[in-house]
């Protein structure tokens, strides 16, 4: 059978002693472990014995007054309800451990004034402590499952079946089922609510942290944009630099190609020079042997002349051949023939001398000219390496000029473009850096910052996601559980539960719903009588009688769930017909016998045939307006 771990040694009420309480001035009411019956005429004081033991067990309140002071007896300022408990030693302990005597002694004072205190064996104690003790047995005065006043069978019919189910809990002793399904809620909501805290901080965080990642990416471009005009500055100084070693390195080249040129010409100078004396002394002995030619030629001509002359005169004189004059014309001729013939010769020389000289004359000129070409060239080459000279001079000038740069420039920069190109280039960049517009020197910090805290909460997030999921699969877990528990005590009620209906000619179920969740789930009595079809219980469709005996039935057949040693109710046979009062009376005795180490107090105005010697009967009467009690069956001895 499912139950929940009932206290090992139940606390047992051995006495009630009422003080101005309600209608009775002073009274002692003995009771006894099992069944005890309070019966008397309407009026006498009989629930004012119920009310009482709730009161001293925790209640606030009863059916009968809201306030506590309305229970002192009319006249008096105070009074006071003392429950007498059991507490001798049972297998060597004690009931209530931390009271060593055989008797604990519970009182509740009330006072006209509305304050109240209690008393454990005459010192006083708080409601806590008194609460917190009861609660350990099971007990709960609040629970009408336990403690049922007037008028509660019927008020049981209309609460709903969430609260029916929460009173069944208690009394049986699952309410730590629910408790554990609500703290794994309350666990499980504050997840939830933290998660959605943490959700929307992390939404929050992200924004932020998207504009602070959007400035720190236009910071780094910024940053890559200032270090890119810094190296655009560091080219261009390097381009002057490179443009100047270059112009002077070609002006260098220039000048080397102009020197080896200046060189060049300057030899072929001084070759043409060689040549040109050359020219001239062969010019020069040339012309003095045409003279000589010349000279010779004259005075061969003049011999011719000489010799014609005497050709002549000796022709005038008519000179015999054979004679003298004759062999003098004829030597004249030989010699005129052998002049004629060096003349010849010395013609033919001097025609060949002549084109040798007017050869040697126009090489001479050319030479000169070349020289004086040449002469003309190398004044305009020296004018020109002058010139490169001095622009090599500026170019160094210009070129020191930029040394200061240099330092500044840092490591060289090899690079072809001209200073126009990185200008432009740079007044881009310049352009670029200004579309970034203002942007904060905390920037990265804040980037980082807000980076940090983005991981951290993703980071949290995650962590209360997956604490979110363990608390709900440990919720679930915990639902299926007192579902369990709940289906198997409802299992195990039922059949009692219809039995007992089937002593009285009716039929029935008890049935859960809606225990997907704490707050719908609920418990509902199904009757039906005299052939008629099971319906809910409620306060329209079955009649007083009908509801009473159905109310009765379930709750005996909880009897043996119930943790609580005390069990009390107070007219259980309301609008019962004797027929079924005498059938419910007799469950209740069979019940009770079968529920060891509890105490029963059954309230009643009806007259009932008790005939079981194990049970306590007290009778309570009203004489003058005082309530007083007599006990008419004792307990016979077991």
């Amino acid at each position: 059978m499912l139950s929940a771990k009932k206290p090992k040694m139940p606390v047992i009420i051995d006495e009630v002693i009422l003080e101005n309480f309600m209608s009775y001035e002073y009274s002692r009411i003995p009771l006894k472990p099992g069944l005890n019956i309070i019966c008397g005429p309407n009026g006498s004081g009989k629930s004012s014995i119920l009310i009482a033991i709730s009161v001293v067990l925790g209640q606030a309140y009863t059916e009968r007054s809201r306030k506590l002071s309305d229970l002192i007896r009319h006249g008096k300022d105070i009074a006071r309800a003392t429950l007498i408990f059991d507490n001798k030693p049972r297998d060597g302990k004690r009931p209530i451990p931390f009271f060593k005597s055989d008797t604990f002694m519970l009182s509740r004072y009330l006072r006209k004034d509305g304050s109240y205190w209690y008393e454990a064996d005459y010192r006083e104690i708080d409601k806590s402590q008194v609460t917190r003790l009861f609660r350990e047995f099971g007990i709960n005065p609040d629970n009408m499952l336990i403690i049922m006043h007037q008028n509660m069978v019927e008020e049981f019919s209309v609460i709903s079946p969430q609260d029916k189910l929460k009173m069944i809990e208690e009394a049986v002793g699952f309410q730590d089922y629910r408790s554990r399904i609500m703290e794994a809620e309350g666990r499980l909501s504050g997840l939830i609510s933290e998660e959605e805290s943490v959700l929307r901080a992390l939404e929050g965080a992200e924004q932020t942290l998207n504009y602070w990642r959007d400035i720190y990416e236009k910071s780094l471009l910024r940053k890559d944009l200032i270090a890119k005009r810094g190296l655009l500055e560091r080219e261009a100084i390097w381009a002057q630099i490179i443009r100047q070693e270059r112009i002077i390195a070609s002006l260098k080249e220039k000048l080397k190609s102009r020197t080896n040129t200046l060189e060049n010409i300057v030899s072929r100078i001084e070759q043409t020079k060689e040549f040109v004396k050359n020219s001239y002394e062969r010019l020069t002995f040339q012309q003095m042997e045409q003279r000589k030619l010349y000279y010779s030629l004259i005075e061969l001509e003049k011999a011719i002349t000489e010799i014609q002359v005497t050709e002549n005169i000796l022709s005038r004189l008519n000179v015999e051949p054979t004679g003298k004059l004759g062999e003098r014309a004829k030597s004249l001729e030989d010699n005129k023939k052998q002049i004629e013939d060096k003349i010849s010769k010395i013609q033919i020389g001097l025609g060949k001398l002549e084109k040798e000289v007017s050869s040697n004359l126009e090489k001479y000129v050319n030479y000169r000219v070349n020289e004086a070409i040449l002469n003309f060239r190398k004044k305009g080459i020296e004018d020109e390496i002058d010139d490169i000279k001095r622009e090599i001079r500026e170019g160094e000038k210009r070129l020191d000029e930029l040394a200061p740069f240099m330092d500044k420039a840092g490591k060289r920069i090899e690079t072809e473009r001209n200073l126009m190109e990185i200008d432009v280039e740079i007044k881009i960049t310049d352009a670029h850096i200004q579309s970034l517009g203002a942007i904060p020197e905390e920037a990265e910090e804040m980037y980082n910052t807000y980076s940090k805290t983005f991981n951290e909460l993703k980071e949290k997030a995650t962590i209360v996601s997956e604490n979110r999921k363990r608390a709900l699969l440990e919720l679930e877990e915990r639902k299926e559980v007192w579902r369990k528990v709940l289906k198997k005590l409802v299992d195990e009620v039922n059949p009692s539960y219809q039995s007992i209906l089937s002593k009285i000619d009716a039929v029935g179920n008890v049935r859960l719903s809606g225990l997907e969740d704490l707050e719908t789930a609920g418990l509902e009595l199904l009757v039906g009588f005299r052939g008629g079809v099971p319906s809910v219980l409620d306060a329209y469709t079955q009649s007083g009688g009908e509801r009473t005996v159905s109310i009765m039935a379930f709750l005996l057949s909880l009897q043996q769930h119930i943790m609580s040693p005390f069990r009390a109710i107070d007219e259980f046979d309301v609008h019962m017909d004797p027929r079924n009062r005498e059938a419910i009376f007799k469950v209740i005795v069979s019940t009770i016998k079968e529920s060891k180490d509890a105490q029963y107090l059954i309230i009643t105005p009806s007259q009932l045939a008790v005939t079981e010697h194990d049970v306590h009967v007290i009778v309570v009467q009203n004489v003058q307006g005082k309530s007083e009690v007599k006990v008419v069956k004792e307990f016979a001895k077991r």
